[in-house]
């Protein structure tokens, strides 16, 4: 058997952090035996859901060894990535954005296929920035992209898809195309993916940057119910123009 176990929000993941960080994540490792497990639901803001049905949580489990984490962005990467972490022998940890639910949508074949896990896509190729990022915020970087072309900024846009593991030469590739990188999560920017990733490109690509590593990411806060504050507290699209402009001039 395959399991496949659904979170209504993955909010409430905590309650079960004991049997996964410490139980499951480490079967493997302790002695050889596979643990084929999909803990799946959904996540994320901009639904108003307040500060229980709209947290982020995938770091709680990026830098938990034995673990894999995915945050697909679109339709067919949702359906390649599941069937992939499906028949993976580790356990997969697969976010859903709530967001981009019965919003985003596209053509997905009807026959198998599969996303391979750990490794990045090029939503948008471009080549005067780049901005790194996943899930929903793929989609507030590509509609940036689109504003900012007509003032003649090229963004290159990298989905991430999975978190971890992170496609390391995938993120070096980009900053040595650009040489300008901005780093876009939703979940808090304290202790976010962004750090990680600006160590890797301290490691993979430093001698490549022709400025700041510039994070955009949520607020260190609980997210909150009340729209205008959600609003406030949530990285826009406003946000990476603004940034943007301000790295190109840099």
């Amino acid at each position: 058997m395959r399991p496949v176990a659904e979170f209504q929000f993955m909010d409430f993941i905590g309650c079960a952090f004991n049997q996964i960080s410490n139980m499951v994540a480490k079967t493997h490792y302790l002695w050889g035996a596979p643990a084929p497990l999909v803990l799946r639901g959904p996540s994320g803001g901009y639904v108003h859901g307040g500060p229980f049905h709209s947290q982020n949580p995938e770091m709680w489990f990026v830098h938990n060894p034995g673990l894999k984490v995915i945050c697909p962005a679109t339709p067919y990467d949702a359906k390649g990535l599941i069937k992939s972490a499906i028949r993976d022998n580790n356990p997969c940890i697969f976010f859903e954005h709530k967001y981009l639910y019965r919003r985003i949508k596209e053509e997905v074949p009807a026959e198998d296929y599969v996303v391979p896990i750990g490794k990045a896509r090029v939503a948008r190729e471009g080549k005067d920035l780049s901005i790194i990022t996943y899930a929903a915020m793929v989609h507030t970087a590509l509609e940036a992209a689109e504003f900012l072309n007509k003032e003649g900024i090229d963004l290159e846009i990298l989905d991430l898809r999975t978190v971890s593991p992170l496609d390391r030469e995938a993120i070096a590739q980009t900053v040595k195309k650009t040489n300008k990188v901005i780093i876009l999560h939703e979940h808090s920017r304290t202790g976010g993916l962004a750090g990680e990733i600006a160590a890797i490109i301290n490691e993979e690509a430093f001698d490549d940057l022709d400025g700041p590593i510039v994070r955009i990411a949520g607020l260190d806060s609980a997210v909150p119910f009340s729209p205008p504050q959600e609003h406030h507290y949530l990285p826009k699209v406003e946000d990476v123009v603004r940034e943007s402009r301000r790295l190109i001039a840099y």
